[in-house]
């Protein structure tokens, strides 16, 4: 693909932050009906009708989540809006409801293919206006910086991209983290389940570490008065190596246990032997440290939701109440979760990186997905594109 459109500083207020069990940004479903959407409104425009747009990098530059409490204990701010059906009594109390919105500003960079021509500035103004008249994951968009079209041939025009959205994060597909620490989890415990495998990265973790400052202080001190001794030296880096790691008693260096049992008792090292017995077999009323315990992949990750997966077979419209219109067949679904990365976005050098940082729809067999890296399948034929497009006016 050797044209990008990008659609820079998207300015949207009450957006949905819920996107399944994760909150805090919307899923990746709603940017890419955002472009389809869009899509679908370019092909009925008989002048552009030749242009076709595929795949959406999403780029966050700012978001501010409606919430309140502290940093552990947020919670969703509460309105009231009076109910609007003849069916519902008006003049009662309209209810409190806790509403998941957030206020963001994003941007995107769109894949396009076709050839735009002389018609560039017309192009660019149509999508401005179209981009300003369509929600944005439930939310209205409030203004547009601007829009621009790129063809990079190299890394020069790829940094001149990489500059007009800094600052700013791009969102990185990292499913495959989730396949690796899956099996690593599966390969210790053969009841691990992938849901344990998705907690381990959306979850921030603390363990209890016994106190060990008078153990520090003590082999730094005995190495700083004795620097070229090579037992000491040993000690102190096979003191570092341990502290490095979560604690685990079964882990403490042989070196440094042989070290303290040779230790004589006298009444300088009394609190020192006290607190090296309570470090190497620790009970409930052993004063401790709480360390936060690293992720299993580095990289700002997050849990992400990625689409759907069909929970049961396709209904006619009919056989369904209250469904959204009066022709379209129903199927339920359960949302899809996934693991993803934000990832600055001077980390882009390349046309190919710049290319796979696209998500595209992926569909298989009751999935429903958004994918990097895996375009539209071959298997989607004309007759399917004309499907999609053949109600542009309908906002969805």
């Amino acid at each position: 693909m050797s044209q990008f459109i990008l659609i820079n500083r998207l300015k949207v207020q009450n957006a949905n932050a819920v996107a399944g069990f994760t909150w805090g940004f919307p899923a990746v479903t709603h940017f890419l009906g955002y472009l389809h959407n869009l899509s679908r409104k370019l092909a009925q425009n008989n002048v552009y009708e030749n242009i076709r747009l595929s795949g959406c990098a999403v780029i966050a530059h700012e978001h501010s989540v409606h919430t309140y409490g502290s940093i552990f204990e947020k919670k969703f701010l509460q309105n009231r809006n009076p109910p609007y059906l003849d069916s519902h009594d008006k003049s009662a109390a309209p209810p409190v409801v806790e509403e998941g919105k957030m206020n963001m500003t994003v941007s995107l960079l769109i894949g396009c293919e076709g050839n735009i021509g002389n018609q560039e500035g017309d192009f660019k103004q149509w999508l401005r206006k179209n981009c300003l008249l369509q929600r944005l994951a439930g939310g209205t968009i409030l203004d547009v910086s601007s829009v621009e079209v790129f063809r990079p041939r190299s890394t020069s025009d790829v940094r001149l991209i990489a500059y007009k959205l800094l600052p700013g994060f791009l969102l990185m597909d990292r499913s495959t983290y989730l396949d690796q620490h899956y099996q690593t989890l599966t390969n210790e415990n053969p009841d691990a389940e992938l849901l344990d495998a998705w907690l381990e990265f959306s979850t921030i973790k603390q363990k209890a570490r016994p106190k060990s400052d008078l153990i520090s202080r003590y082999l730094h001190k005995l190495f700083q008065n004795n620097p070229d001794n090579p037992e000491f030296l040993n000690l102190i880096q096979a003191w570092q190596q341990h502290i490095s790691h979560p604690y685990s008693e079964g882990d403490i260096p042989n070196d440094l246990i042989r070290h303290f049992d040779k230790l004589k008792e006298n009444k300088a090292n009394k609190k020192l032997k006290k607190q090296w017995q309570c470090y190497c077999a620790p009970d409930e009323k052993t004063d401790a440290d709480w360390e936060y315990q690293p992720k299993a992949q580095k990289g700002y990750l997050v849990p992400i939701m990625t689409g759907y997966k069909s929970i049961s077979g396709v209904f006619k419209n009919d056989e369904v109440t209250n469904t959204r219109d009066n022709e379209t067949d129903i199927c339920f679904v359960e949302s899809v979760h996934s693991i993803g990365e934000w990832l600055s976005v001077h980390h882009i050098k390349t046309p190919n990186q710049l290319q796979n940082c696209l998500w595209h729809y992926s569909y298989d067999e009751n999935w429903y997905l958004c994918k990097q890296h895996e375009p539209l399948k071959d298997s989607i034929t004309d007759e399917y594109q004309e499907l999609i497009y053949e109600n542009p006016e309908d906002d969805f």
